[in-house]
């Protein structure tokens, strides 16, 4: 047991999830996700009362939230209870603290659980992908510190319940696939449904999980009677599912706005139109195409490549080994590509095609963080069919995504947008995050133009602490010195174990020890 990648992955994972938490909810959308949640079952309004301009008009004059209801109806259960604690004399002094009680059990379980599930989820698929026990533990690894997922465990956004319900989709349609089990495709499929709850254009992952199917069915079958019956059950079984999510999401909408056949975001835009007839009438849609579709890929402030830079050893590694890639690695690769086309162009000509308050283009990390993950186990796969030379420059990348992984969860992840307002636009945002953090270690913030109205009036507490519930709770003074070092005295502890568990990890996957259950069936 403690020799299986998925124990001791998961074990890093819970660890390094409870060390990056803020006990922040992460930004105002998952602040009103959470009133939303609130509401259920209570009187209370779907939007908070101070803030209506997050919501839009609908049914009987209520104002409404403009957001699926997935990420809410996840956070039911910890809210029931942080509502249940915030009440408590106990906790009485933290009444009017921001964030409150509630909010902190909010963020710790649901980020946590989330966190664990994805990264088990991803050690299942590399499994079913039928690479050795070291690569899934090192691809589990590349997914929670290499890429941008590591940010979004901190930040409650939507990002990381999708990740996880498209790898559970993945996950279940391959194993589908390979061992023809009825129950295996409705898990999937279950999981792609609800996916529609979260975020409308999650159908774009369904089309990914079909593309992946119809690609490693097709070369075995395309010719026998077996690939036309297995794709129309695939149709049949998958359709049905994703249908009654369909239609869960339709009366949700219903129910809010008084309407089966529009969205929230044609609500919102009709609403915005009429309040400030200067805007373009095509909007939102007003971004030009040119500047949407290469603003994920070239722009300083939101590239992929400069936020997720392991998705170049995957790239490096497709151009100089496609041919030696097994087909069901390729299919993979040719569905996660396929994915993140369709999400840069679907917000190429969004009026926020950048996401806006987010640690790069938080619209495509999906595709970006699948593709991302699997690019060191493929290294270590293929490692003796490479130049020599791409090993040290794979060595390379994964630290430089290491590093800046690490990097954005040390700061308040707006920092860098607020300092931008005095700062100007292009700004090489993950390099200014470096900046920052040197400048808060040698005590040089002001002296290097860091600071401003903006990060010195909103939340000014974040512009140089360390974003970790800890040290804010020390430094905004809401808990006793004495609480407030014992705190961070566990949190170096934790961080202590979470070193412990990484070097094991590593021990037993360099002596070849790490085992996983066989995958079922061959190809």
């Amino acid at each position: 047991m403690l020799c299986s990648p998925a124990v001791l992955v998961g074990l890093a994972a819970f660890l390094t999830a409870l060390l990056v938490q803020s006990g922040e909810l992460g930004s105002i959308d998952t602040e009103i996700r959470l009133q939303t949640a609130h509401s259920f079952g209570t009187n209370a309004p779907s939007v908070p009362d101070n803030s209506p301009e997050f919501g839009a008009a609908g049914r009987n004059g209520h104002i409404y939230a403009t957001y699926g209801v997935g990420q809410s109806l996840l956070m039911v259960p910890s809210d029931v209870i942080g509502t249940y604690l915030q009440g408590m004399p106990l906790l009485a002094s933290f009444a009017e603290h921001d964030p409150g009680i509630r909010q902190i059990v909010v963020s710790y379980s649901t980020n946590i659980l989330v966190s664990v599930l994805t990264v088990l989820m991803c050690v299942r698929f590399l499994c079913l992908l039928e690479f050795t026990g070291g690569q899934v533990a090192a691809g589990a690894l590349t997914l929670l510190f290499g890429t941008t997922f590591l940010h979004y465990t901190q930040n409650m956004m939507e990002n990381n319940l999708i990740l996880l319900l498209t790898f559970i989709g993945l996950s279940f349609h391959y194993d589908w696939v390979r061992s023809g089990r009825i129950r295996s495709l409705v898990i999937g499929s279950l999981a792609l449904g609800s996916n529609l709850l979260v975020r409308l254009t999650t159908v774009m992952d369904i089309l990914a999980a079909a593309l992946f199917v119809l690609l490693v069915l097709w070369p075995k079958h395309v010719h026998t009677r077996d690939f036309w019956a297995q794709l129309a059950s695939y149709i049949r079984i998958a359709g049905l599912c994703y249908a009654a999510f369909l239609v869960v999401d339709r009366i949700y909408q219903y129910e809010r706005f008084g309407s089966f056949f529009n969205t929230y975001l044609t609500v919102v835009a009709q609403q915005q139109r009429k309040l400030d007839p200067s805007l373009p009438a095509g909007f939102p849609w007003s971004t030009p195409l040119r500047e949407g579709l290469f603003g994920p890929l070239v722009t300083p402030e939101k590239s992929l490549f400069l936020f997720d830079p392991v998705i170049l050893l995957t790239l490096l590694l497709s151009l100089l080994v496609w041919k030696n890639f097994h087909s069901h690695i390729k299919a993979f690769l040719v569905a996660a590509l396929a994915l993140l086309a369709m999400y840069i162009f679907f917000y190429a000509k969004y009026y926020e095609w950048s996401g806006d308050f987010a640690w790069g283009d938080r619209y495509i990390t999906t595709p970006v963080q699948l593709l991302g993950m699997i690019s060191v186990p493929l290294l270590l796969r293929h490692r003796f069919q490479l130049p020599k030379i791409v090993w040290p420059a794979g060595q390379a990348i994964v630290g430089l995504s290491l590093a800046v992984q690490l990097a954005s969860v040390v700061f308040w992840h707006p920092l860098e947008i607020h300092q931008m307002e005095t700062l100007g636009h292009p700004t090489f945002v993950v390099g200014l995050r470096f900046k920052n953090i040197a400048a808060a270690i040698v005590g040089k913030v002001e002296k290097w133009g860091l600071s401003n109205d903006d990060t010195r009036e909103i939340d000014g507490i974040h512009a140089n602490t360390p974003y970790f519930l800890p040290f804010l709770l020390k430094k905004d003074g809401s808990v006793s010195k004495t609480k407030a070092d014992g705190l961070i005295a566990g949190w170096f502890v934790v961080l202590a174990a979470l070193v412990i568990v990484l070097v094991f990890i590593w021990r037993k996957s360099r002596g070849g020890l790490l085992q996983h259950t066989p995958s079922i069936g061959r190809h």
